[in-house]
């Protein structure tokens, strides 16, 4: 009983927080909401071997993220064997473009910012989402990362150049 108040807690606390981050990362609600299950579930399993000297955020924001890279991984094998079907097959398979009518009603600032985020380098988005996004101080993300301080400052400038140079005609 205690365990389960316990775990009642722990998703009350961080639920919305790793779904945000979640969210931001991959682009879709929708998949989100899976990933953030995934990511309590994997959570849950290991917490006897959770550190108590690390923020508990900062622990459970890294199995999000490694949740999120899986996620991406498991994305580009599947879209490399859609793309590597027989041609005779090939009907069976809908395009991931968005139809000509959706791509003019889709034009807003939001989208053009989210493309332009889908476009970096997997981690200098992470470094920007966790920094700009989830407004994370710059050790924590690089605890969640596993990278120095400095490297988040360095990926962090980057990104933000990278979307500076594609978003230009925006500000």
């Amino acid at each position: 009983m205690g365990s389960q108040l316990a775990y009642r807690e722990f998703l009350t606390r961080y639920k919305a927080p790793i779904y945000r981050l979640i969210c931001n990362y991959i682009g879709d609600p929708d998949e989100a909401l899976d990933l953030v299950q995934e990511a309590f579930v994997s959570a849950f399993a290991a917490i006897d071997r959770y550190d108590d000297s690390r923020a508990f955020r900062v622990w459970m924001s890294r199995i999000a993220v490694n949740k999120c890279r899986d996620w991406a991984r498991r994305r580009k094998v599947r879209a490399f064997f859609s793309a590597a079907l027989p041609l005779e097959k090939a009907y069976d398979v809908a395009s991931a473009d968005p139809l000509p009518d959706e791509e003019l009603s889709g034009r807003g600032q939001v989208q053009i910012v989210r493309r332009a985020m889908d476009g970096l380098p997997a981690k200098l988005r992470e470094v920007l989402i966790l920094r700009a996004i989830d407004e994370m101080s710059q050790a924590e993300a690089a605890k969640i990362l596993g990278v120095s301080e400095k490297t988040v400052e360095t990926r962090l400038y980057r990104a933000r150049l990278r979307m500076r140079e594609q978003l230009g005609d925006l500000s």
